[in-house]
């Protein structure tokens, strides 16, 4: 999907680090955004929410292509779904995006309703839906 979005920097996310790598994972295998593994928060800058010591929510910056930048691995914890979490970090993303020159944009599954309800809200648009695969080497036995 595509932007433009309706953005605005926060001051109430927090810019997350490799010591926060533990946390990330933990949320990604919880929320399931896509891939997100130990060293992709080295592709781009994270941000989260910490609520009671626990990220509830987080997005990043993973590729930077020439005029784009993609907003990438926007979950949040089920227990705190529904307050904006989400959509205040996309804002924050799209914000810092488009002050470098950028433009947004973002990969979301096609079976994931309420993801692609939350960036339409947010100004983004379906620019082309892709169908992905993984194939794997036949295994050899001796």
């Amino acid at each position: 999907m595509a932007g433009p979005a309706v953005a605005a920097r926060s001051e109430s996310v927090t810019a997350l680090t490799s010591d926060d790598v533990p946390a990330m994972v933990d949320l990604v295998a919880r929320a399931r955004p896509g891939p997100f593994r130990e060293r992709t928060i080295e592709l781009g800058n994270y941000y989260g929410h910490w609520i009671d010591g626990r990220l509830a929510a987080m997005a990043g910056h993973r590729f930077h292509l020439n005029g784009y930048r993609e907003i990438s691995a926007v979950c949040t914890d089920a227990a705190f779904r529904g307050r904006g979490l989400a959509t205040e970090l996309v804002r924050h993303l799209t914000a810092l995006t488009e002050a470098d020159g950028d433009a947004a944009f973002l990969h979301v599954s096609a079976s994931n309703g309420a993801a692609i309800a939350l960036y339409e809200r947010l100004g983004f648009t379906l620019r082309r839906q892709v169908a992905f695969g993984a194939l794997r080497p036949p295994v050899v036995t001796s």
